[in-house]
């Protein structure tokens, strides 16, 4: 089971350079959040911090009741046990086999007989597709399983939190619509809560429960799912639909002149959607015979009162029954 994570007031800064400041959120236990933002603005930084790896200017990150933010490194390497990362480059060891790249934590960090880790290197394994792969090199390997290897590893300790760093990065359309379906069957399973911190905005429309946008040294947004993809917010709009007119420029700043001239201009094409219109596209689902969590049925209601007829068809019907 997932725990909850209260950010509370965050300032993070290196030197003289502020890299985001207040940022307060709560990641629901057992949920999938995903923060977007455009290249820069501090997300993996974001997930350092949460990890304790980064040690914030101020503010409070309380996880499962204890604020990280003061612990001495001891009971902060305790706390850590409950999460679990997947690095963007999955961070393997080149030298070792798969098999003994996601049996490492289990060797560095518990006791268990070599049957116990053989058992559960290929539990892992075998939940996200890679038995039969087991002595194989991460050289030889595609990036997609080595991303999945990555996942394993993260999964043996059996973590309540899961981080995952733009695990879409270096990946094709079709693998990244694989990984999105097994993080999406695995929070079924384990119940941890996940967040991903990626570019991809068909992930973000797909995949979250609720979803965060980080902008000018700033948290602009956090919410549900349906907040977010419905905003009328112009930053927000302009990240979730990718087109240059808007807030965001090449380097992040833009003249306020020019943002209202080009939201002005947007509006005149005809272009802009009425206030809480913007197309959501529907939740992807676990795969068949995963059971679905008592929340599913919980949000496809919430998210049909707030927006009647955007969930037409099969999509309703199976949360509905499930």
């Amino acid at each position: 089971m997932g725990v909850e994570i209260c950010v509370e007031g965050l300032t993070k800064s290196f030197g003289h350079q502020v890299i985001w400041q207040d940022v307060s959120l709560t990641l629901p236990a057992g949920e999938v959040s995903v923060m977007l933002g455009p290249s820069g603005t501090g997300k993996s930084v974001f997930l350092k911090t949460l990890v304790g790896l980064l040690k914030p200017d101020r503010g409070s990150i309380r996880v499962a009741g204890r604020d990280i933010t003061g612990l001495r490194e001891h009971d902060l390497y305790e706390v850590r046990k409950l999460f679990g990362v997947l690095f963007q480059d999955g961070a393997l060891f080149g030298s070792m086999s798969l098999y003994d790249n996601i049996a490492f934590p289990l060797r560095e960090h518990t006791r268990k007989s070599e049957s116990q880790v053989r058992r559960i290197v290929l539990e892992k394994m075998d939940m996200v597709g890679l038995i039969g792969a087991e002595e194989k090199l991460p050289g030889e390997i595609s990036g997609g399983m080595r991303k999945r290897a990555g996942l394993a590893r993260a999964l043996v300790l059996d973590p309540q939190i899961i981080l995952f760093d733009e695990p879409d990065s270096g990946l094709d359309p079709v693998r990244v619509a694989y990984l999105n379906q097994l993080i999406v069957d695995l929070n079924a399973q384990i119940d941890a809560t996940f967040l991903i911190v990626t570019h991809d905005i068909a992930s973000a429309r797909q995949v979250p429960d609720n979803i965060g946008l980080l902008f000018r040294r700033e948290l602009v947004m956090f919410g549900t799912r349906e907040k977010l993809l419905t905003s009328d917010e112009p930053v927000v709009r302009q990240f979730l639909n990718g087109r240059m007119q808007g807030p965001i420029g090449m380097a992040e700043e833009k003249d306020a002149a020019q943002v209202e001239q080009e939201l002005a201009q947007l509006g005149a094409g005809g272009h802009t959607k009425a206030p809480g219109s913007q197309a959501m596209t529907p939740r992807l689902l676990p795969g068949p015979g995963i059971p679905r969590p008592p929340r599913w049925e919980a949000i496809a209601r919430r998210e049909a009162a707030l927006h009647p007829g955007l969930h037409p068809g099969p999509y309703g019907k199976e949360v509905a029954d499930a």
